[in-house]
């Protein structure tokens, strides 16, 4: 893998790091303060709020690719142009959007959330706080796509742990302070949110040189729009779809079921950090290479994202139940415990999956992935209504997951890169996957899960270096650099 790509990486994986364990400290302070039926209906009340992403029209996906290109043909006055043009129609339909958060977040939850009346009074009295997080987060997504597409990952990524730090920590300050209501918390977390922004498009501005404010170009917003609409069509699809068994659960068992659903799946999700990573650092580099270039590098990064996720999702199956219920206690963590080891795989299987999408919305058509997303849809939402139904917890998270294994295939399909090998070695770490899910339902103490763990990841690694040309060379060039640093005089 190229050196710079791999630089990329490592940046964006610590920039995705340091606000995991801020969410570690803060979850059980938050359940413990707000009550897990509040806490169940925050998470529904930020789902509402992801539906408003569809707002974006794809104008940051859209912004990115178009300044990568610009960039690596050194056009600074197209950089400029784009980075305006997406920053003002993404501010006029997040102020919209804003309106009509009032009329849908009253709706939802008067009729579709199973919360008591007193929670839903408190969710009136926090609507205008939600509306105001609407035209913030459209403005911030521009904000962020200009920063990535210029790849300035060092840059972005301070202000996104920032950012994160003061929305975690924020809120939960505001609830110890002020009272633990939906008001007070979801206030904190909008104020958070501005602060955040405004780290983010100074940014922004200083890294494309921009000095001056400048009014939409209807050339360059059309190009945009062209390109975006599909990105918007992939990123309304793959929205609903990813929310949608919470949903389902809410309006189906109740808020406190989606309490024992999102808290190992909010965890577990945390895993997705070495795979957005990758999606991250690669997105912009495939809009600006050519297509062999493009192949080259997809086939690699797929190679190395197997080689260094799977054991990470190894590990994660075998302790995840122990974890929690020293992180959250015995009521979450025995009905959690069974369903977040089943979305470790889903997330896995996702991760792979979307490497394949970035490579045909970069460097192909963005429209096959959003036919895609639409085309499974429904079939999806039937099967996640059939496993709530009769199987529950257990039933949404196993439908989640064969989701995220039916897109890879699909994708990779499509994508038209030689598949065959890349086939073989996803085959074979995600039987390691199976192995250890079934493993872990009979690890009955922490001595057996350490040594259990110790000995797949062994054997998991052991297969990588010996299946992999690719990473194996890897491996030997950071344990040649390893051996500079630790004796530089027998180097010199």
């Amino acid at each position: 893998m190229d050196k710079g790509i791999l630089k990329n990486v490592v940046i964006n994986l610590i920039g995705l790091v340091l606000p995991t364990f801020v969410s570690l400290v803060t979850v059980p302070s938050y359940i413990k303060l707000l009550g897990v039926e509040r806490y169940g209906v925050i998470s529904l009340v930020w789902t509402l709020i992801g539906y408003f992403s569809i707002l974006d029209l794809g104008m940051s996906m859209a912004a990115q690719n178009h300044i990568s290109k610009a960039r690596a043909s050194n056009d600074a006055n197209a950089c400029e142009q784009v980075f305006w043009s997406a920053t003002w129609l993404n501010l006029t339909t997040g102020i919209v959007g804003g309106l009509v958060i009032y009329f849908g977040a009253a709706l939802y939850t008067a009729y579709f959330s199973k919360v008591s009346p007193e929670l839903q009074h408190e969710v009136y009295m926090a609507l205008p706080w939600l509306a105001a997080a609407i035209p913030l987060a459209n403005v911030s997504w521009v904000f962020a796509g200009a920063i990535n597409g210029a790849e300035r990952f060092g840059i972005y990524n301070t202000n996104q742990t920032l950012g994160t730090f003061l929305f975690q920590l924020l809120p939960l300050a505001a609830a110890w302070m002020m009272g633990p209501t939906l008001q007070n918390v979801l206030a904190a977390a909008v104020v958070a949110r501005l602060l955040a922004a405004v780290l983010l498009g100074r940014s922004a501005l200083s890294v494309l040189g921009i000095r001056h404010i400048r009014a939409p170009q209807f050339a360059v917003a059309k190009g945009l729009f062209s390109f975006g609409g599909w990105m918007l069509i992939a990123s309304i699809t793959g929205m609903v779809a990813e929310s949608l068994d919470r949903v389902m659960l809410g309006t189906s068992l109740g808020a406190r079921f989606v309490t024992y659903y999102t808290v190992p799946q909010n965890l577990v999700t945390r895993l997705n950090i070495v795979p957005t990573a990758m999606q991250r650092t690669l997105f912009p580099r495939l809009s600006a290479v050519a297509r062999d270039d493009a192949d080259l590098i997809m086939r690699q990064s797929l190679e190395f994202l197997n080689g260094v996720f799977t054991p990470v999702a190894l590990v994660a199956i075998i302790v995840l139940e122990p974890f929690l219920h020293a992180w959250v206690g015995s009521e979450v963590a025995d009905a959690a415990g069974p369903v977040g080891r089943i979305l470790i795989i889903s997330v896995w299987l996702v991760g792979q999956a979307n490497l394949a999408r970035i490579l045909i919305q970069s460097q192909l058509n963005p429209a096959s992935a959003a036919r895609l997303g639409l085309f499974e849809l429904p079939f999806f939402a039937l099967a996640l209504w059939f496993g709530i139904a009769h199987f529950g917890l257990t039933g949404a998270a196993v439908v989640v997951a064969a989701r995220g294994l039916f897109d890879y295939v699909v994708l990779l399909r499509l994508s038209a890169i030689h598949a065959r090998p890349i086939v073989l070695d996803m085959g074979a770490h995600l039987a390691f996957l199976a192995g250890t899910l079934w493993l872990a339902t009979w690890l009955s103490s922490l001595p057996m899960a350490m040594a259990a763990g110790a000995l797949v990841v062994s054997a998991n690694l052991a297969w990588s270096l010996t299946m992999t040309p690719a990473l194996r060379d890897l491996a030997r060039s950071l344990l040649a650099r390893l051996k500079v640093r630790l004796n530089p005089r027998n180097s010199a």
